[in-house]
């Protein structure tokens, strides 16, 4: 498990980074082909880190159904930030037909939905910082709601408080250290917690 863990702080990290800085970037030069490259992939890295937070806290069923709905949103929003950050950058003013909206909005309402139902699971837990926590179910809703926004301060601040939250709940995985010994992980499935 120490393995899954290392992997999903390092994907995490990553993808905060990778939508953090592009952006910072997109804050006074607007979005880019390189911006947008980076942005569009960075969704894929965060699938990992996920499982690594699920992984590091108590089973409960609010957990196990937030893991489940986040997961399986992130993997629709993540395709759809995909499309749009990556193919349809390219294209001048898509005219997108009326099934693939309804399916870019419904996969927004699944990861919104699934990204609160996580937090607030993270958040019981008492496992995960509370701040980045919190961040996760206030943020990264309305991130995934912001992004049909045109790109404004207010949309590159909000890049950098989702990304921040990420890097910061992925760095929260790390092992915690004994004075007088290596890391450990502490095993969270038998707690007391379980709801």
């Amino acid at each position: 498990m120490n393995l899954l863990l290392r992997f999903g702080a390092i994907s995490g990290a990553l993808s905060g980074l990778f939508i953090a800085l592009p952006g910072a970037v997109e804050g006074f030069v607007g979005e880019t082909t390189a911006t947008s490259l980076v942005i569009g992939v960075s969704p894929a890295l965060a699938a990992p880190l996920l499982t690594a937070l699920y992984l590091k806290q108590p089973r409960t069923t609010l957990g196990a159904v937030g893991y489940v709905v986040n997961f399986v949103g992130l993997g629709l929003f993540g395709a759809a930030a995909y499309a749009l950050n990556i193919v349809l950058f390219h294209l001048d003013k898509p005219v997108l037909a009326a099934p693939t909206v309804i399916m870019l909005s419904a996969s927004a309402l699944i990861f919104a939905v699934g990204t609160v139902l996580f937090a607030i699971s993270m958040i019981r837990s008492g496992v995960h910082p509370k701040i980045p926590a919190w961040a996760y179910a206030i943020a990264l809703p309305v991130f995934t709601f912001a992004a049909r926004l045109p790109d404004t301060p207010l949309t590159s601040a909000l890049h950098v408080v989702v990304g921040g939250t990420l890097v910061w709940l992925a760095l929260s995985l790390r092992p915690e250290r004994t004075p007088d010994g290596p890391a450990r992980q502490i095993d969270h499935r038998a707690s007391p917690l379980r709801t």
